[in-house]
């Protein structure tokens, strides 16, 4: 009976013992830094596919279509703002013409209220020429006062002797060659010449000396 259990005790499957895997990086017996070893085939983990990274962002067609909005809506301010600045351009420019020709036609309406007076400061200037205007005298006075008024408005007299000529604001009644002269220049005044800012009131009548 004993032997029977002996037997049957024999045909049980042996017990495989544990291995152990000495890692330690330096062999304790030759005191030596080990070099690494492969992993085995066992060792090998299966981490499983890698996933995609969690960083990347998809942008779905909402977003486009709103990305597309704001730039619609971007063009539509540029143009928007393009039109503005235009327009303050030209409303700019319509400004500097309208008070440039305001003045104009100011000095214009004062020149034709100045015009009757004229005729007058030539007379005194006459007077002045001949020596009828006595300093102090009451005649004298009148006339500096006249004189002053139409400075004020802005009327001012031109054409003096020795300047140069000019056809613009010069009106030649007489040409009279002279030696030494080498271009057309005021030899006389013979009646003066009135401006109210650009506005030539009168022209200057003048005796030209031309190059002989």
């Amino acid at each position: 009976m004993s032997d029977q259990n002996l037997g049957q005790g024999s045909d049980e499957p042996e017990r495989e013992e544990p291995i152990v895997r000495d890692k330690r990086r330096i062999d304790p017996e030759t005191g030596k830094v080990r070099e690494p070893q492969d992993l085995s085939h066992e060792e090998l983990v299966d981490v499983g596919p890698v996933e995609e990274s969690q960083g990347e962002e998809i942008i779905s067609d909402d977003d486009l279509d709103l990305l597309s909005g704001q730039t619609t809506a971007d063009q539509l301010a540029a143009e928007r703002l393009a039109d503005l600045q235009r327009v303050t351009a030209e409303y700019a420019n319509y400004r500097k013409r309208t008070e440039s020709n305001r003045e104009i036609e100011r000095e214009r309406a004062i020149g034709d209220a100045v015009k009757g007076l004229i005729p007058v400061l030539d007379d005194l200037e006459r007077a002045d020429n001949h020596g009828d205007l006595v300093e102090g005298s009451a005649f004298a006075t009148i006339a500096t006062k006249l004189r002053a008024s139409v400075e004020r408005l802005g009327l001012l007299p031109y054409g003096e002797k020795g300047e140069p000529f000019d056809p613009q604001i010069h009106e030649a009644i007489f040409q009279q060659p002279t030696p030494g002269v080498t271009a057309d220049t005021v030899a006389d005044v013979v009646e003066t010449g009135y401006r109210l800012g650009s506005v030539t009131v009168r022209v200057a009548k003048v005796v030209v000396a031309v190059p002989a």
